[in-house]
Parts: structure tokens; sequence; C-alpha cells
């Protein structure tokens, strides 16, 4: 059923049983070390959902609210910014505000470095002067468009209310609790053991060269985390065991709070997740992440107690296996 040709791995557990395992390509394409169980694989966009649960526990905890505002949780000169843009409409993909990676409008992440040294972003703020400056892209809460921006202010707020680093933040309570020791961000010049090199593809030379100049030296809220597929698992599980917030938290987060209710698998948002709307049953929630030479998606189907994780470090089609293993297993 799944393509051959597949590169990374595909991992399929129902009800904690694993019935589909797939490990292929090359970890370090040079010295052909081949990818495993164990390798740790950058996850682009996916790290979306791991600041969505830091944010969601620090609500739970009282230290901040849904509806409180970007002027109130960080001091910065907002200039057109709207300083009454709120948590909620951050984490939903509703509060406009300019989006350092417009992907309704632009094809390549890499072209954001043509001007702006990718080694240079090695923290969120970072990233502010590539959006700090812009125009609102639409009145907050007007609709819903994915937004990294969004998340790297997340962050932010994290970091302005916890003193830490939201990355040492998300290791302290969700990487550690849930016994994701392989699990971090991590800068491309430092990489500790294991972390698969992400290849680009190059049809002018018939070759693969590594991403290295094509994505941030390290990750920020808006992505970048390296994973292994029994993190990803391991995740899942506390999650919905209500070890990282609770069960009623859990079910808002896997729920939709946003999107315009269209046909396609990205019409509606939960907190941190996609979600799929099942008229027969209960909606499906997964989240996912593509940059250049990293393709990554992990689904949840609480009906049949399945859970997917894919990924590949050569941008391979996720997505299309994905929609295979729907379309043998769900029905």
């Amino acid at each position: 059923m799944l393509d051959n040709n597949f590169r990374g791995n595909i991992y399929i557990i129902q009800n904690n049983k694993v019935i589909y395992e797939k490990t292929s390509g090359y970890a370090d394409l040079a010295n052909e070390i081949p990818n495993t169980l164990d390798t740790r694989f950058a996850s682009a966009s996916a790290g979306k959902v791991f600041v969505a649960v830091g944010i969601l526990q620090l609500i739970e905890q009282g230290k901040i609210h849904f509806d409180d505002t970007l002027g109130k949780l960080l001091d910065l000169e907002w200039h057109n910014i709207d300083r009454d843009v709120t948590v909620k409409q951050l984490l939903t993909h509703t509060s406009g505000v300019p989006d350092y990676f417009d992907e309704s409008i632009m094809d390549e992440y890499e072209d954001l470095w043509k001007d702006y040294p990718n080694y240079k972003i090695r923290h969120n703020r970072d990233l502010l002067p590539l959006f700090i400056n812009k125009l609102m892209m639409y009145p907050r809460g007007e609709k819903f468009q994915y937004n990294n921006s969004g998340y790297v202010l997340l962050a932010m707020i994290i970091e302005a209310v916890t003193g830490m680093e939201f990355d040492q933040y998300l290791k302290l309570r969700v990487f550690d609790i849930c016994g994701m020791k392989s699990t971090g961000y991590y800068e491309l010049d430092r990489l500790p053991a294991k972390c698969a090199n992400s290849y680009i593809y190059c049809a002018e030379t018939d070759n693969f060269r590594t991403n290295i100049f094509s994505v941030d030296a390290k990750g920020t809220g808006a992505g970048g985390a390296f994973i292994t597929v029994p993190d990803i698992l391991r995740f899942w599980t506390n999650l919905l065991d209500g070890k990282l917030i609770s069960r009623a938290l859990v079910s808002e987060m896997l729920s939709k709070q946003s999107g315009d209710g269209g046909n396609t698998n990205e019409s509606h948002y939960g907190y941190g997740l996609w979600i799929i709307d099942n008229p027969a049953g209960k909606d499906f929630a997964y989240f996912q992440g593509c940059d250049p030479g990293v393709s990554f998606i992990s689904e949840y189907n609480p009906n049949n107690g399945m859970i997917s994780v894919l990924v590949s470090n050569y941008g391979d089609n996720v997505w299309g296996e994905m929609r295979k293993i729907r379309g043998t297993y769900y029905v």
C-alpha cells in the first residue's frame, strides 16, 4: 500500500499495538548511515503543538488567560500590530499579525534568508525584524489564516511569564514528563548524536544538498524541534491521558476552534492541531511540518485508537502516505 521509495520512518499503532513499521533511507547520505527508529528528525512546524501545550498549561495555572493581549503580556514596540490581539487568537491563527513567512504568497522558506542570514535565528526574538514593522494582514479575529509569527509570539509569552527560554520550559514541562528524552531544539551547528541530516534534491546537479542554509539555525515557537518516532508516540499517550493538561482542555485542543469549514484537511484548527471533520464519528486530529528537506505528520484517530507518525528527512510526501493510511485503516 505504501510507497517503497519513501525515505524516513513510518510507524502506526492501534490501541498501543504496533500494526505497521517502516524505516528506510540514510540519516547521513554521504557516509551511508541508515535511519533507525532512534534517529532524531527535524520536524518543522510540528513543534507548534508543543508550544500550544505550554500555553495551555500556563492558562490552567492561572498565569495567563485566553483573552490576555499582546500589549499586556509582551513589552515590545508594536508599531502597526494590534496590541489587543489575544492569546486565543494567536493559538487559533485568527490574530492577523504579520506573518514572517506568509505561505499564501511565498513558496520557498529558504527565500527568507537571501537578505537575512539564517544563522542569526537562534532565539524567538531574532525573528522580530522579519515582521515587527509590517502591517496587520487583516483585523484581529476576522478570519483563520495559518500564521508562523503568531506561534513565535506565543513562545515569547512563555518566556516572559516563566523567565525561561521556551525550549527549556518545554523540556521541563512537556518532554521530561512524557519521557521524550531524544526530543529538543538543537542548533544546526551543534547537533547531538543520532540527528539526521535533511536533504534537498538539486535537479541541476542531480544530487542532494543539506538544508543547513535553508532553515533557522535553531528552532523557535514556529517549529524546528528534533523528534524521534517513539517520542511522538509518548507525547500523544501522555497528552491523551491528561498528564500534560486536563482532559477537559485536551478535548478543547482536539476540537474545532477556528477555520472556514472548507473541504480540505486544513480547513479547521484546534489549539496547535489541525482537525479533520468526520461526520461519521469523532474528528481526527493531526500536527504536521514542512521545511526544505523536511516533512512530518502525526495523526490521532479517536474512533479506532490509531496513531500514525510519518517523517522524512528528504521531504518525501508524508501527506500522500497518510491519505492511504486513512483510506485503508479508517473505514
